[in-house]
């Protein structure tokens, strides 16, 4: 079982003096979820905004299924839990929001198709997924930023460090659209184009 967001419960990191522990949550969801969803305990990743449960379903292909009827089979039994497992699961995940003070969100894995029903989507001055989320949190809990504004600020700050060739190149083509939208067609009316008008 995979564990928690990076950092998760250490002093100084981001962790909330009020914000329920949720080192156990891997352990509490694979024994609180029915034996026959997953062929094994889900993943779980834990941080403080959000607990993804992600578990594999079972697949059984025919052995001369193309990879189209294989990603098609796949796709249907993904969307077969989901459906079946709805009701369930808004139990379970009413019950895990109130033990760890955190949304709760799905997804599941058949074969070599993945799918998120419901992940969380949290503000950061932008809306960011858990992934994305953790590496602004990794930089929190190391120190190199004070809050996940500032650790944004930091990439934003590195990406344009590293990447000025390529934003000098969008810059330019950008600059080139403008150029040759201001060399189009005059954008007035026919009578315009057409002279003054003349009275006799």
């Amino acid at each position: 079982m995979r564990g928690h967001g990076r950092g998760f419960g250490r002093s100084g990191g981001w962790q909330q003096a009020d914000l329920p522990p949720a080192e156990d949550a891997p352990a509490w969801f694979a024994g609180r979820l029915p034996a026959g969803w997953f062929t094994g305990a889900p993943d779980v990743q834990v941080d403080r905004d959000e607990i993804l449960v992600v578990g594999t379903i079972p697949v059984d292909h025919t052995a001369d299924a193309s990879d189209a009827d294989r990603a098609g089979h796949e796709a249907g039994l993904i969307a077969r839990f989901r459906e079946e497992t709805r009701e369930a699961r808004i139990r379970v995940a009413r019950e895990g929001e109130h033990r760890y003070g955190r949304k709760i969100s799905w997804g599941a894995t058949a074969g070599g198709t993945k799918e998120l029903f419901t992940t969380h989507s949290a503000p950061v001055m932008t809306r960011l997924r858990q992934p994305e989320r953790q590496v602004l949190d990794t930089l929190v809990d190391a120190g190199v930023a004070r809050s996940r504004s500032d650790a944004l600020s930091w990439c934003v700050r590195l990406v344009g460090r590293n990447a000025d060739e390529w934003l000098d190149q969008l810059r330019e083509a950008m600059s080139e659209v403008d150029r040759v939208r201001a060399a189009g067609p005059d954008s007035g009316s026919p009578d315009e184009a057409s002279g003054p008008e003349t009275t006799a």
